[in-house]
């Protein structure tokens, strides 16, 4: 299959890597990455061109939008232009409409596993589009992950991704709190663990991400909290459920609670840089007040 992959930063290009050692001819397309291995092209329209599959992982819904209007136009008819990034949901609309209006199939297809699960191709795809365009993007799936799951229309996909977001940031913060709070009153980390991961308490963030370094499932904490998945673009995920609870009309008051904290902790604290879960030396620090 030809494909295009536009967008090769610490994502897309081990995603882009994965689909040309399973055989398929890749073009990619960065304004500023240039990994070894990969045919690129001048620019997004000309990657594009003759493409089966474009595929997109970009920042942010403008610079998506931006994106479409090049590469739609010069995308042959029937093939189609498949958007990985976390996005917000009007972005995903607009721009599968926009591509359904030139002829072309459309997906929103947001990924959950970091940059681990991208080079180990242990991706999960949460997947918006038609059962025909889905069908057609689906043994890439297979070769950039372990699981796609086909959401619904258009924009389901995105908001899966944000949804359960939501659910990981505010369940971390809730366990980072669970941690410090162990601390202060003298109960010993690896006690709480063993006690919380076999009863009421579990959770992912607690039995397969466990923020505190030495206890439990090995995770960033044991690495000086680098990121696995940075706190900015939890920031980022959060910003995109609230986007997506007032376009609704939906009462999340986690949700909104967990992105003031990290805008906090990102932008005037020193999460910036660190992984989401370096929240719990954060509490660690703070008092009651």
């Amino acid at each position: 299959m030809n494909i295009a992959f536009i967008g090769l930063g610490n994502m897309g290009a081990p995603m882009a890597a994965n689909l040309s050692a399973a055989g398929h001819t890749v073009t990619g397309f960065d304004t500023m990455a240039k990994p070894e291995g990969l045919s690129m092209a001048a620019s997004a329209a000309e990657a594009a061109r003759g493409a089966d599959v474009v595929i997109t992982m970009l920042p942010n819904g403008a610079i998506l939008r931006a994106v479409a209007d090049q590469v739609i136009p010069a995308m042959k008819p029937g093939a189609v232009l498949c958007d990985c990034s976390t996005v917000d949901v009007d972005s995903a609309k607009a721009v599968a409409g926009q591509a359904e209006t030139a002829g072309l199939g459309a997906l929103d297809a947001p990924v959950s596993g970091g940059i681990g699960g991208a080079a180990a191709g242990t991706l999960t795809f949460m997947v918006g589009g038609s059962d025909a365009s889905f069908a057609t993007v689906k043994p890439l799936f297979d070769i950039m992950g372990q699981k796609a799951v086909h959401c619904g229309a258009a924009g389901a996909g995105q908001a899966a991704k944000i949804c359960n977001n939501m659910i990981l940031g505010v369940t971390m913060i809730a366990t980072c709190e669970a941690f410090a709070l162990a601390d202060k009153l003298g109960l010993d980390r690896q006690k709480m663990f063993d006690v919380v991961s076999t009863s009421s308490g579990y959770s992912w963030t607690m039995n397969a991400y466990t923020p505190a370094p030495g206890v439990g499932a090995k995770s960033p904490a044991d690495n000086g909290y680098k990121p696995g998945f940075a706190a900015e673009l939890m920031l980022k995920d959060l910003r995109l459920s609230q986007q997506a609870a007032d376009s609704a009309d939906a009462d999340t008051p986690m949700g909104q609670l967990a992105a003031a904290l990290y805008e906090q902790f990102v932008e005037r604290e020193d999460g910036r840089g660190m992984d989401f879960s370096a929240m719990l030396p954060r509490f660690e620090k703070r008092g009651r007040g």
